[in-house]
């Protein structure tokens, strides 16, 4: 019996390909930032395509496969935006400090949308699945580079030896938290400066005494302008990529 032989598909249409699923993850994430994981439908999708339904299930089989990509897309942006730029800082407190203001930034810039991980975690907190799966996997990825940033902070003598590194991920996750619902729910013009100044407090209970590079950086984060940004603090990308 003669067997048919596909040709491998060429190089430019694997390109195209790509670049088409690359388009629809960007445009279900900034959805997903407007309407939660969700609110993504394919026939939503398709229309703002322009494509058929087929067409992007044939880049992904199920919803459940693109909310998936969507959270693996907010990572790699959570990442490139929050954790590469701070790797340029001293490990210890600055690079912590730099950290943080970035995430504090970010977190303002998405209380104009909403963030995928705060209500991800209200949609499927009481919801198994492999999206539940996929969420607390990237939260957990998130919070081990933070106790990572900790860690190093205190191997360098910034930080206390005695110092619960869990303790301290959980103290920065509750100010981040409130900082979203003061900003998203509250509209409060103070969240920001309120979050930056409860951080600096918290942090300087476990600041050991006379580390020069780690009183600037916990000076830098109690000092901002007005809106509560940081002086020279860089700017951060709409989470949408608009």
């Amino acid at each position: 019996m003669s067997q048919s032989v596909t040709a491998a598909p060429k190089p430019a249409a694997q390109r195209k390909g790509q670049q088409t699923r690359a388009a629809i993850v960007a445009a279900a994430l900034e959805h997903a930032a407007r309407n939660g994981l969700e609110g993504i439908t394919i026939g939503a999708l398709a229309e703002r395509m322009q494509m058929s339904k087929s067409g992007v299930f044939a880049h992904f089989g199920s919803r459940e496969e693109l909310q998936i990509a969507v959270l693996k897309a907010y990572e790699a942006r959570f990442i490139e935006t929050i954790l590469k730029p701070a790797l340029g800082q001293p490990r210890g407190l600055p690079r912590l400090v730099a950290i943080l203001e970035r995430w504090l930034e970010r977190t303002v810039v998405e209380a104009a949308m909403g963030c995928i991980w705060v209500s991800g975690a209200s949609e499927y907190d009481d919801r198994p699945g492999a999206v539940r799966d996929e969420l607390v996997a990237k939260i957990e990825g998130w919070q081990r580079e933070l106790g990572r940033a900790i860690g190093q902070a205190i191997q360098v003598g910034h930080l206390r030896p005695d110092t619960d590194i869990d303790d301290i991920v959980f103290g920065i996750y509750g100010v981040i938290l409130v900082l979203h619902h003061d900003a998203r729910l509250m509209r409060s013009p103070d969240a920001l400066p309120r979050a930056r100044r409860a951080l600096g407090r918290f942090l300087r209970q476990y600041a050991t005494v006379g580390a020069a590079p780690a009183d600037a950086a916990l000076a830098r984060l109690a000092r901002t302008d007005r809106r509560g940004v940081a002086p020279a603090a860089s700017a951060i990308p709409d989470p949408s990529g608009a």
